[in-house]
């Protein structure tokens, strides 16, 4: 009989140049905790609710990506996706969180219901509100 280890998701890693800088950014943004930091470039923040955590890890080499995307420059890996039950007020909240929003907006999405925006350390990510 095979044994079916157990696998759990706990965490996502994002990479950056400042970890204080971003990790501030996602706590005031998600109104997250800062569960553990070493002092030296590594945070963790946590959902007071529970569920999967954000550890934020500062590179020394780290590039921004470019969006969108273009051939020769660093390209996003992966992205957010944060629902929002009020768009304009989760933009203002972004910014004045210091995060920025992205210049470049697909002209085919729906600006009332979707917004690209880009967090301290050029990482964009999606505010949307639920179509329903």
């Amino acid at each position: 009989m095979t044994v079916i280890p157990s696998i759990s998701w706990t965490t996502l890693t994002v990479d950056c140049a400042d970890a204080e800088v971003l990790g501030a950014f996602y706590s005031r943004l998600l109104g997250w905790e800062v569960a553990a930091r070493d002092g030296v470039g590594w945070l963790q923040l946590r959902n007071p609710e529970g569920g999967i955590g954000l550890n934020i890890q500062a590179e020394e080499a780290y590039e921004p990506p470019v969006w969108p995307e273009q051939p020769g420059h660093q390209a996003k890996m992966m992205h957010f996706e944060v629902l929002v039950n009020d768009l304009d007020g989760a933009v203002r909240l972004v910014l004045e969180c210091g995060g920025d929003e992205a210049p470049h907006q697909p002209a085919h999405r729906d600006r009332t219901r979707l917004r690209i925006m880009l967090d301290p350390a050029g990482h964009p990510f999606c505010l949307f509100v639920d179509g329903e």
